[in-house]
């Protein structure tokens, strides 16, 4: 029964982007890609208030809350878990913060459902909507896949590996959203021959997001505590074979032993150090694409949000990891994966020959 209760809080979240959406009077799909898009975005970054407040585990099971659809009916169990460690990962708090994301999360998941039935109707019907179904249907294999994940995420209690691969799944969610999304205002053939630069940048950066997400998951945030030094040191003592054991619980190594300060700080001085090289190849990048008429503005996005991004990380590290900063700093990584994004499928679809994306789909109410 609790199932279907969570899945009527569920569509009843996503009835009201729906519902604005098909209040409009035109390119009704690509607004919902749009919305749904900007709602990823969002989730993205409440996904990363969750693990910063340790909530992840403020309702130890899934998908519901102590095999109820709320927190209002769990409330015994909460507090009794709450009595019984005050310190623990389950309160009252934490359990609607985690309990708020999944709502939100099965939300999108009845968008993408939404997208799908739109542009499979739209095939069977000959209607103009300019975008296989294949497209959102593949999106929604993704957030199934991403579900999954979710819930690995609750049972194998916070286990680093499975955190970060639910991150990127998440990532790479917003990211195929974006391709969608992308305008091609004109075509710059010149811009083709950055291609290869483009892919490179864009894989430089997931391996430095998928490296915050290590940090963030392994807890290591404070294994250095000064900058540029860490803990004094250019090279700290560090224990990489530890620190970079991908499958072994939190906080544990892979042969069950505690999990050292040095590994921790193997972790923190890798991304601290990788994320020197990304800057500084995506500054020369954007800086040279922003040559090009089609690609000024996400190169000029990227320009900036990587000056954003670098106060950001080092006011968590001055400042001692405040919450709003830090959630920031992960926000900041997700709008620099969906620039990277558009700037590529902008450079591809510069090259000779492919045809421009018509300006809007039609769908009927």
């Amino acid at each position: 029964m609790f199932l279907v209760q969570l899945g009527l809080i569920g569509i009843c979240i996503a009835l009201l982007p729906l519902s604005y959406v098909w209040a409009k009077a035109d390119d009704k799909f690509r607004k919902l890609v749009w919305l749904t898009t900007f709602l990823t975005l969002d989730l993205i970054m409440f996904g990363g208030f969750t693990r910063l407040t340790d909530s992840g585990l403020g309702c130890p099971d899934w998908p519901g809350c102590y095999g109820t659809s709320s927190p209002f009916v769990a409330h015994a169990q909460i507090a009794a878990a709450y009595q019984a460690m005050s310190t623990g990962p389950v309160s009252m708090a934490k359990a609607w913060i985690e309990m708020l994301h999944r709502y939100f999360a099965m939300a999108i998941g009845v968008l993408i459902i939404a997208q799908t039935v739109i542009a499979w109707t739209a095939r069977v019907k000959k209607r103009p909507l300019h975008v296989s179904p294949w497209w959102p249907t593949s999106i929604l294999g993704l957030i199934i896949l991403q579900g999954a994940f979710g819930a690995w995420t609750v049972t194998f209690k916070l286990q680093p590996v499975i955190v970060t691969t639910h991150l990127l799944l998440g990532l790479a969610l917003l990211g195929w959203l974006a391709a969608y999304l992308t305008p091609i205002p004109s075509l710059d053939f010149a811009a083709v021959r950055w291609m290869p630069a483009a892919v490179f940048g864009l894989v430089l950066l997931v391996v430095q997001i998928a490296l915050g997400g290590w940090v963030s998951t392994n807890y290591a945030v404070f294994a250095c505590t000064d900058f540029p030094l860490c803990n004094g040191q250019w090279i700290p003592q560090m224990n990489f074979e530890h620190g970079f054991h991908l499958w072994r619980a939190l906080g544990m190594t892979g042969d069950g032993d505690m999990i050292s300060q040095d590994a921790l700080v193997a972790i923190h001085w890798t991304h601290r150090t990788f994320a020197i090289v990304v800057i500084l190849y995506l500054l020369w990048l954007a800086s040279r694409l922003r040559r090009f008429e089609s690609l000024r503005k996400p190169a000029n996005g990227v320009l900036f949000v990587i000056v954003v991004q670098f106060f950001t990380g080092l006011s968590n590290i001055v400042l001692q990891w405040p919450l709003p900063i830090a959630v920031a700093h992960n926000g900041g990584a997700a709008i620099l994966l969906l620039l990277l994004v558009m700037l590529n499928f902008r450079i591809s679809s510069s090259r000779p020959g492919r045809a421009t994306r018509p300006a809007r789909d039609v769908v009927s109410a």
